[in-house]
C-alpha cells in the first residue's frame, strides 16, 4: 500500500537543488467495470409449453375494466413529466465556482506538472481551473518584484469574464504570497471565496533555494551572495521579497519591500483593508509538507516562525504577533472555523492525488466541504 501510494505522488513545482528527481505523472486508474447479466430460466419439460403460452396470451389479452385505466396512462405520464419540468425550473441553479493556479518560482503554466495539477483538479471538482502565467514564466518568477507580479494576476482577473461571479484560488510556494497579494490589494477585484495554500512561505523563509544550474541560474545564485534587503536586490529577485532573518529584524522592516507590507507588521503602516479583505475569505486551507527542506522553517505554509532575534524555537501560528494582534485578519478566520491547517507527507510540493482530492477538491466544488461532498471526490 506504501508504494502504491508513493507512485501516485504528483511533484507539481519544479526541481530545484534539493529535489532533483522528477517523478512521471501516472494516468488515471482506469474506473470500474459493471456487468448485468440476464437472469437464467428453467428449462420446462416439451409437453407444457403450449398451455403455457396459451395462458400467457390469456393473460396479456385486456379486460374491458382495463382500457379505461390504459387510456388515462398517458395522460398521466405527460402530468409527471410536467411536474418535473416544474421542479427543475424553481430549483435554484448551483454552478461551480472557477479557480485559478498560481505556480512557484522556477515553474510555468505550460509544465507538464503544473498542467496536469490544473486539470486534474478541475476535472474531479467539476470547475474550470486556469493556470495564471506572470510575463516570461520561470524567468520572471525569479526576476520579477513580487508586487509587480501581483500586479499583472489583479490585472488579469479582472479582466476575466469568467471570474466576476467570485472564485479561488490555489497557491504552490511562492504563488501564496502573490495570491494573498491579490486578496488584499487588488481594488475594484472580484471576490475570492476560498484559498488553498500548498507549501506557502506566508510568515517568510530564512533561506532562499538555489536555483540550480546553468547560466541564468549562475546569475540568480550570484544575486543570492548579495545584501539581500539592498534594493537591488529587492528589485531584481523575487524572493528576496520573503526572506525573513530573524536576527535582523530591523534591516528586514526597513529593506524588504514586499512581506512585511503584505502581513501589516510595520506598525506606523498597517492597513485595515487588508485585514478586512483577507478575513472575509469562505475557507482558508494551509498545506504542510512534513519533509519539507525548502521552507525554513516549514511551519511558515502555518504562518508559523522563529520568535524576532532568534532562530528557535519554531513559534505555531498561533502564539506569533501576526495571530494574536490579528494583523490580517487570521485569527478572526481561524475562530470563525474557516482555516484549515493540514499536514501532509513527502518534501516541498510533493502531494498525492488521494491527498489533493481530500484536502484541495473540496474548496473548489459547488458544494463546499461537506462530507458527502469529500466522500464523493475520494471515490472517483
Amino acid at each position: 500500500m506504501e508504494e502504491q501510494e508513493r507512485g501516485r505522488i504528483m511533484e507539481v513545482g519544479p526541481t530545484l537543488r534539493v529535489h532533483r528527481t522528477q517523478l512521471p505523472l501516472l494516468p488515471p486508474s482506469p474506473s470500474a467495470q459493471f456487468t448485468i447479466s440476464a437472469p437464467l430460466r428453467e428449462e420446462e419439460p416439451r409437453g407444457h409449453r403450449g398451455e403455457r403460452r396459451a395462458r400467457e396470451r390469456e393473460t396479456r389479452r385486456p379486460s374491458p375494466r382495463s382500457e379505461p385505466m390504459a387510456a388515462l396512462a398517458p395522460a398521466a405520464s405527460i402530468l409527471v413529466l410536467l411536474a418535473l419540468a416544474a421542479a427543475s425550473a424553481l430549483a435554484p441553479v448551483v454552478s461551480a465556482v472557477p479557480f485559478i493556479v498560481l505556480h512557484g518560482i522556477g515553474d510555468q503554466c505550460g509544465n507538464d506538472g503544473i498542467a496536469s495539477f490544473t486539470d486534474e483538479l478541475g476535472e474531479w471538482s467539476g470547475s474550470k481551473g486556469y493556470c495564471m502565467e506572470i510575463g516570461r514564466g520561470s524567468r520572471d518568477s525569479w526576476l520579477m518584484p513580487l508586487q509587480d507580479q501581483a500586479d499583472v494576476v489583479c490585472k488579469k482577473v479582472k479582466e476575466m469574464k469568467e471570474l466576476r461571479e467570485g472564485y479561488s484560488i490555489v497557491g504552490l510556494s511562492q504563488g501564496n504570497v502573490i495570491g494573498r497579494a491579490v486578496i488584499e490589494y487588488c481594488d475594484g477585484g472580484p471576490p475570492v471565496k476560498n484559498f488553498i495554500s500548498i507549501g506557502g512561505p506566508h510568515a517568510g523563509t530564512a533561506s532562499v533555494p538555489l536555483c540550480g544550474s546553468g547560466i541564468f541560474c549562475i546569475l540568480v545564485d550570484a544575486l543570492i551572495q548579495l545584501e539581500i534587503y539592498s534594493n537591488f536586490v529587492q528589485a531584481h529577485l523575487a524572493p528576496s521579497g520573503y526572506l525573513k532573518i530573524p536576527t535582523d529584524m530591523a534591516d528586514y522592516l526597513e529593506g524588504c519591500k514586499f512581506l512585511p507590507k503584505l502581513n501589516n507588521e510595520i506598525p506606523s503602516e498597517r492597513n485595515t483593508t487588508y485585514k478586512e479583505r483577507f478575513s472575509s475569505l469562505e475557507n482558508l486551507v494551509l498545506i504542510m509538507f512534513e519533509d519539507d527542506a525548502v521552507l525554513i522553517p516549514r511551519e511558515t505554509a502555518w504562518f508559523g516562525y522563529y520568535p524576532d532575534g532568534a532562530f528557535s524555537p519554531v513559534l505555531p501560528p498561533q502564539e506569533t504577533k501576526l495571530y494574536t494582534e490579528d494583523w490580517i485578519g487570521l485569527r478572526t478566520l481561524d475562530e470563525a472555523g474557516r482555516v484549515k491547517f493540514v499536514s501532509v507527507p513527502g518534501g516541498h510540493l510533493r502531494i498525492s492525488r488521494s491527498n489533493m482530492k481530500k484536502y484541495i477538491v473540496p474548496y473548489l466544488t459547488s458544494c463546499g466541504s461537506s462530507k458527502q461532498s469529500v466522500r464523493r471526490i475520494l471515490s472517483i
